[in-house]
């Protein structure tokens, strides 16, 4: 934007002529606004109107920042609590015979009852060193053996 300036006011001397009002020139291919309109940049906020209040906008992202780690310490809360209540695989355990059509799953729950059945499968196979699901009649087998269950079976 060009600026026309007097002479006068830019060598600061008081002239006898009057001043002029200074007018900004139109750049070519600008278009035509009211002149108390202000002049839109891309890139740059508009300044407030004389005696309105500026337009204030709410800040999210940090609400949604906090919100985020809000929900990330309950979740990572409810895993531990519910970690806490499933009783863990029982220390004690006992030799057992495995009988005609019995599995592994119901070993579990047959000694540990209290415990999670996936965990003492796996606590078993690890006693006994077994790979697969296969059991033979009259095999024996080392199994964790909760406190309320039959200490072994003949």
């Amino acid at each position: 934007m060009s600026v026309l300036v007097d002479e006068d006011q830019v060598t600061g001397q008081i002239g006898s002529r009057a001043r002029m009002p200074v007018r900004a020139r139109r750049r070519a291919g600008e278009p035509r606004r009211p002149p108390g309109r202000a002049r839109l940049v891309a890139g740059r906020r508009p300044l407030p109107r004389p005696g309105c209040a500026p337009r204030r906008v709410a800040p999210r992202w940090p609400w949604l920042a906090a919100l985020a780690v809000t929900m990330a310490l309950i979740i990572t809360g409810l895993g531990v609590f519910s970690a806490a209540m499933t009783p863990s695989v029982p220390d004690r355990t006992a030799t057992v015979f495995v009988a005609r059509g019995q599995s592994l799953g119901e070993l579990a729950r047959e000694y540990a009852p209290d415990s999670d059945p996936a965990a003492v499968v796996a606590r078993i196979r690890q006693l006994n060193r077994l790979d697969g699901d296969v059991l033979v009649p009259g095999m024996p087998l080392t199994v964790p053996v909760s406190s309320g269950a039959p200490a072994s079976r003949p």
